[in-house]
């Protein structure tokens, strides 16, 4: 089987299986009109996948991609769609109509993007094609059918806005920050932050006073405004040394403007009170919550203690020292600690921190990146340990990467369309997803597959061993949680657990992409369903 004259990927074959495999899981639990247009977008995606992969082969790309890995554009394609669907089907049965819309929004707005990034796969792939502008244009129907059947006008409206957005946002950060993501990642991303500025300004026109939770606003205006940050200091350091003391003082003097003159205000605008005098308020309104940003802090102290013990290994050693796969997965175990008791005891303080803590990391990522003084060219030699074959581009994203997959799933979690708190079923391990996938499941197949493994998966570097290890360890955490978090009531669906974290895990042990990101996502999807 060829695709533009290259052999097809072994890996990413089985990476696909995977993919559909996961699709008809979701579409046998959840069949409806949105059930065609996701195995036609899933069909359609796998074919053109492979023009990627053979574009980013020969260089021929719109801009540059990471040479690492694969395109991965059916998983990334395949994400947001089924994330929709699943969050369609729940508040549906929660009678919450606003966020059932919602999720149709988010599900058609995702296959909106994944066959605009398919066209211009095609456009730019010579010779044309045939066959698979034919399954596009097939699936393209079926999808602008289905969007005609199901969204009102002004759906369609926000639809075109979120994908306006996202190729505005291609069009710089992929030129800005070439070799950072694969077209995969970019989408994930991209569309993401797409969507988060489009609510926000949605939201900032209709701003009604006692409507919308605080807590949700605090995220959409701090991504914002982070995002923000970066693309005008990467265009203002296109002309300008970042690495003076001039650069630098202004830099600090630009984030204090932005963050007191334009995000504080625009937060106050949606609050209607003092952002500051909320956020105190809020961290201190009970007593748990001083206990809990305590032990966080220990935390904190531990990680950077880790750092700095590694780097004086360093410093100290006769050749040169990387930090081993082992003594990265720390920093995963640290983070589980961090997140299960936010979980288990106050879920809004998980959630807000984890937006202070994206915050920081993205703001000291700047200062490393334009070597920012005082601080940045040490921040440089800190982590530049602690980098793997992911980080090939001029951004260290690992770290943020590990973060998201954590709170994604408390941050997408569908608050309003859970019932006392919490989802039925399955659907109340939902929060748990990024512990679950990342923070025990990657982590225990890296360490047990680097250390015992011997049985490699067919073309990848991953270990039979590992990914069992992973799926003992993760069905032993489902029940330590069902032990200490009197929330989670599984109703009997232990086997529907056990087939969601398989599959994950086996597209763990296939996936060249950044698995902190794509794991959680997968598992949050299967465990909603």
């Amino acid at each position: 089987m060829t695709a533009a004259g290259t052999t097809v990927n072994k890996p990413v074959l089985v990476e696909s299986l995977i993919v559909f495999a996961i699709v008809l899981c979701v579409h046998g639990a959840v069949w409806d009109r949105f059930s065609w247009c996701a195995v036609a977008l899933a069909i359609q995606a796998f074919y053109v996948q492979f023009k990627w992969d053979h574009l980013l082969q020969l260089g021929s790309a719109v801009f540059q991609f990471r040479t690492t890995a694969n395109s991965g554009l059916l998983p990334a394609c395949m994400a947001i769609p089924l994330l929709g669907i699943t969050m369609k089907e729940r508040c549906s049965a929660a009678g919450i109509v606003y966020f059932e819309r919602f999720g149709i929004v988010v599900a058609c707005t995702g296959m909106a993007i994944a066959l605009f990034l398919s066209v211009i796969a095609i456009g730019i792939t010579k010779p044309v094609p045939t066959n698979t502008c034919i399954l596009s244009g097939i699936a393209g129907s079926l999808i602008i059918y289905t969007l005609k059947q199901s969204l009102s006008v002004s759906e369609v409206i926000e639809v075109l806005e979120v994908l306006l957005i996202f190729v505005y946002l291609s069009m710089i950060l992929l030129y800005l920050l070439p070799r950072c993501f694969t077209p995969g990642e970019a989408l994930l991303i991209l569309t993401g932050i797409s969507f988060v500025l489009n609510q926000l300004i949605k939201r900032s026109l209709n701003v009604i006073e006692g409507r919308g939770d605080p807590v949700d606003f605090f995220l959409l205006v701090v991504v914002v405004g982070i995002v923000l940050l970066g693309i005008f200091f990467t265009a203002l350091f296109f002309f300008m040394d970042s690495g003076t003391w001039i650069s630098s003082m202004f830099f600090h003097m630009m984030t204090a403007v932005l963050g007191l003159g334009v995000v504080m205000p625009w937060l106050y605008r949606l609050i209607r009170r003092n952002p500051l005098f909320w956020l105190f308020q809020f961290l201190s309104q009970t007593q748990m919550r001083v206990y809990l940003l305590a032990y966080w802090t220990l935390l904190a102290i531990s990680a950077c203690t880790v750092v700095l013990c590694q780097n004086t290994k360093r410093s100290s050693g006769s050749k040169k020292h990387q930090a081993s796969t082992v003594t990265r997965k720390y920093f995963h175990f640290i983070v589980v600690a961090t997140y299960v008791p936010g979980l288990i005891h106050d879920r809004q303080l998980l959630y807000v921190a984890a937006v202070a803590c994206l915050a920081v990391l993205i703001l000291l990522e700047y200062i490393r990146y334009f070597r920012i003084k005082p601080f940045g060219q040490m921040l440089r030699h800190l982590l530049s340990l602690f980098l793997d074959e992911r980080d090939s581009g001029p951004l260290i994203l690992t770290h943020i990467y590990l973060l998201l997959g954590m709170s994604l799933p408390v941050w997408l979690f569908p608050r309003p369309c859970a019932l006392k708190g919490t989802l039925a079923g399955t659907g109340a391990l939902v929060p748990y997803s990024g512990v679950l996938a990342v923070g025990v499941g990657d982590s225990v197949a890296s360490i047990f597959g680097s250390t015992v493994g011997e049985i490699k998966w067919p073309g990848t570097k991953k270990t039979f061993e590992g990914t069992m290890t992973a799926i003992f360890a993760q069905v032993i955490t489902v029940a330590i949680i069902l032990i200490f978090d009197s929330t989670v009531d599984l109703n009997a669906s232990y086997s529907w657990i056990l087939v969601s974290i398989s599959l994950v895990s086996l597209l763990e042990a296939y996936t060249t992409q950044v698995d902190n990101l794509l794991l959680p996502l997968y598992l949050q999807i299967l465990l909603m369903v």
